[in-house]
């Protein structure tokens, strides 16, 4: 590694600090003067708000931020040793641009691979602090899905029914479990006014459910007991569904998650699972995006650093606002979610090397 690596690196770095520091000051800013009227109108205090809330909620904009924040250094760096004629002079000695890139590169895996981990891990602990306190004081919390009349496959050949859900208490009320044999005939079948979650055994119990068995012949035997513990393979989360559950899930508990929906006839699956491939998918804008700062910000332009950011930020929105286009139809199940997680980044990586092919090397 040369010293003029050495530089790149440490400069690239440092800059990247910076950004992700103002971005963190300016959206907690942003947020809290969007959001005052609801803190206050529900009573939240000032020490929740920022000992609390926002305190947890600085690794989700690490997260979100962390691409635009190294974009923006790469650009700017760039930008400035392009006018500054050092970049034109290495290129001159027979130093390819492509060689120059290696730095930019180096760094830029290295932050992919720590946001696959610190995405994957460390935002869904902070974003469980983060939802429940929304959920609480904020108007627009994340919407419940499947409120009423709830309809999962436990297993096969066995169904749960759940009229009301209360997420609050992990109660289910008006329950019933049925039972097939040969995937056609009821075998049995469970009715109980409530069902809760006792978390220390991991099971629900069924307050004095009325157990019905069917013979072959069509009888009917009937009878009411005190209570029934049973073992379902769902759990809480898989019958109060929010928009962003996915969020406060870490990639093990997400990966079991989503499969659970699929497997339990769950309705409008596509939001968590384009969450889930996002998952993976974000932290390679980290990468894509320096691919596309390097060749956009290496030529000497009129206007010097002005139009260099100007044209970063707009490259940099662009691929946001691609996402946020592609992403409904993931959830609408129009695209494959994991298409609608993965296209918009093929869609950059494509541009970044027609750049590297038509920049001059």
């Amino acid at each position: 590694m040369t010293t003029f690596d050495r530089h790149i690196i440490r400069r690239l770095v440092q800059g990247y600090a910076f950004l992700v520091g103002a971005l963190i000051v300016f959206f907690i800013v942003l947020h809290y003067v969007e959001s005052i009227d609801d803190f206050m109108d529900r009573g939240a205090t000032m020490r929740d708000v920022f000992l609390v809330y926002y305190v947890n909620y600085i690794p989700e904009i690490v997260r979100l931020t962390s691409p635009l924040a190294l974009f923006l250094a790469c650009v700017y760096l760039t930008g400035k040793l392009a006018q500054q004629l050092q970049l034109a002079a290495l290129q001159t000695s027979g130093v390819s641009l492509y060689r120059l890139l290696c730095p930019y590169v180096l760094v830029a895996l290295c932050v992919t691979g720590f946001m696959v981990w610190f995405n994957g891990f460390v935002v869904p602990r902070t974003n469980q602090v983060v939802l429940a306190f929304e959920q609480k004081y904020l108007k627009d919390a994340p919407r419940q899905l499947d409120l009423n009349d709830i309809h999962r496959q436990n297993r096969p050949g066995s169904f749960v029914t759940v009229g009301y859900f209360d997420r609050e208490t992990n109660k289910a009320f008006r329950v019933s479990l049925e039972h097939f044999e040969g995937g056609r005939r009821l075998a049995s079948r469970i009715d109980a006014h409530e069902m809760s979650w006792i978390d220390s055994l991991g099971l629900w119990r069924l307050s004095e459910p009325v157990v019905r068995t069917f013979t072959p012949d069509g009888r009917e035997i009937r009878r009411t007991v005190a209570r029934i513990d049973t073992l379902l393979q769902l759990y809480p989360r898989d019958l109060a569904r929010t928009e962003r559950d996915v969020e406060s899930m870490t990639i093990p508990v997400a990966a079991e998650y989503v499969d659970q929906l699929r497997r339990s006839g769950a309705s409008n699956i596509g939001r968590p699972l384009v969450g889930y491939y996002t998952k993976f998918s974000y932290p390679f804008a980290n990468l894509i995006l320096i691919l596309i700062g390097v060749p956009l910000s290496a030529v000497r332009r009129r206007g010097g650093q002005a139009v260099r950011i100007g044209l970063g930020l707009l490259t940099a929105f662009s691929y946001l606002a691609v996402q946020k286009l592609v992403e409904p139809f993931g959830y609408a199940g129009q695209l494959e979610p994991a298409l609608a997680a993965w296209l918009p980044h093929a869609l950059f990586f494509g541009l970044a090397m027609g750049l590297l092919w038509h920049v001059r090397k």
